[in-house]
């Protein structure tokens, strides 16, 4: 069966040899709200076809990493489900955090993709070598995307992005092909 999921040539050609992925939350993973409990507790809404996604990059072998400026125990609960080992909570300035993930790994920028919605997501993006932002990212963030998910925050879009970078990897076909049988 083949997939019916279709990028151009030239995106797919950007997209190679990625890595590892590093990812905002609050307008990627969500839809940007903040949902606060009377006792002050943050509620964060999440997609399953996002977690789906970041199942099946770390099954093609690339590395999803979180960088967030905010912590909660609802997103500590879910990237726990996810296995996503590497996160940086309350971190402002994500540069550096991106930067001692990648040492720490052996990586380059060269061999990383980003996935933000705003102004702190910026420093990390324009570094990469493939950046992403979803629908309803700011203008700005937009303007630098490489790529620009269909879908908004909170709505599948790190699903979208995951299918992108399993694609051209040249694993997406095979993968999906595991599932049916």
């Amino acid at each position: 069966m083949q997939a019916a999921l279709q990028f151009s040539p030239e995106l797919l050609l950007q997209a190679q040899g990625i890595e590892i992925v590093f990812f905002d939350v609050d307008g990627v993973f969500t839809d940007g709200g903040l949902y606060f409990t009377e006792e002050g507790e943050t509620l964060k809404r999440f997609h399953t076809l996002d977690g789906q996604g970041l199942k099946l990059l770390q099954r093609a072998g690339i590395t999803p990493v979180v960088i967030t400026g905010r912590d909660s125990k609802a997103l500590r609960k879910r990237l726990s489900a996810l296995a996503i080992r590497h996160v940086h909570f309350d971190t402002e300035d994500k540069r550096p955090a991106a930067q001692s993930t990648l040492d720490a790994l052996g990586l380059s920028w060269s061999q990383a993709a980003a996935m933000g919605d705003d102004w702190p997501d910026l420093p990390v993006m324009t570094r990469c070598s493939f950046a992403c932002a979803p629908a309803n990212a700011h203008t700005e963030v937009l303007a630098r995307a490489h790529y620009i998910t269909p879908q908004s925050g909170g709505a599948g879009a790190v699903r979208a992005f995951c299918d992108l970078l399993l694609v051209a990897r040249g694993c997406y076909a095979r993968l999906l092909q595991e599932i049916q049988t």
